[in-house]
């Protein structure tokens, strides 16, 4: 009885583990070159996904790739602009022919611009909804292509606490990640009868380069620290058990949902 107790045990331990695993899926992480992207893409690789790093610049790329690469880890890079239709398609194009049929995406890329809301300049505002709002269109619909006729894929669009919470000086980036908020929604009604789990994940505040400003704004860190339950800034890494949950076989019936990672700053006021 007491060897059977423990075969059960190990099984269903192992069971348990290989729900997590990504070993064999491809993976395609816009905006990858640095801060949340690149950790996320390494944490999927680390699960065992073939990740295939996205930016516009070829040589941030590149370099990223190497880092990856230096760590033991599955990755190649595919430059393109994620807000142009044609080199979206081409390059979905591109990785499905020669990487492989892309299993997971990640809608990541990004861009912060902070000012008043009077003077906002509206170039500033087209642009912010062109690289946050637009790409994960653009992208989402090139890759769902592929998963609708194979019935399977896994779409993570990155939101914000601002999907939520408003600040001074940057209404149109609050307005951006509400609208990722709700498109996440929106491709779940769309595409979760073809087998697709689309979802979000939602960071609080986290030390990158997008945030190197506030980070560096002692009055702000202060401020943060005091607002936020856990009392800190967030570390990239922390993101990625969120990331590999919502790739992985263990999210099968979770759709539409959005996943706070923020040391629980919108659970309280």
């Amino acid at each position: 009885m007491g060897g059977q107790a423990a075969d059960s045990r190990e099984f269903h331990a192992r069971m348990g583990l290989d729900l997590f695993t990504l070993k064999g899926r491809i993976a395609l992480v816009t905006g990858s070159s640095q801060g949340i992207g690149l950790a996320l893409a390494r944490g999927l690789a680390a699960a065992g996904a073939n990740v295939v790093l996205n930016g516009r610049d070829a040589t941030k790329l590149e370099a990223a790739r190497h880092e990856l690469a230096a760590q033991g880890l599955a990755v190649s890079a595919c430059a393109f602009d994620v807000t142009d239709e044609a080199a979206v398609s081409a390059g979905v194009g591109r990785i499905e022919d020669g990487t492989g049929p892309i299993a997971i995406l990640v809608n990541n890329a990004g861009m912060q611009f902070r000012t008043s809301l009077e003077d906002y300049p509206l170039e500033k505002w087209r642009e912010l909804m062109r690289v946050n709002v637009e790409s994960a269109f653009l992208v989402g619909k090139a890759v769902a292509r592929g998963m609708i006729a194979r019935k399977a894929g896994k779409i993570i669009n990155i939101c914000s606490v601002q999907s939520e919470l408003g600040r001074p000086s940057i209404a149109p980036y609050t307005a951006t990640k509400g609208a990722i908020k709700m498109l996440t929604k929106g491709m779940c009604a769309d595409w979760a009868k073809h087998g697709i789990q689309v979802n979000a994940i939602g960071p609080g505040y986290f030390k990158t380069p997008l945030n190197q400003a506030l980070v560096d704004n002692p009055e702000f860190s202060s401020w943060l620290e005091k607002r936020t339950p856990a009392g800190r800034w967030g570390t990239v890494d922390e993101l990625i058990g969120a990331a590999v949950f919502l790739a992985s076989p263990a999210s099968s019936f979770v759709n539409g949902h959005m996943l706070y990672v923020d040391g629980g700053i919108t659970a309280v006021l």
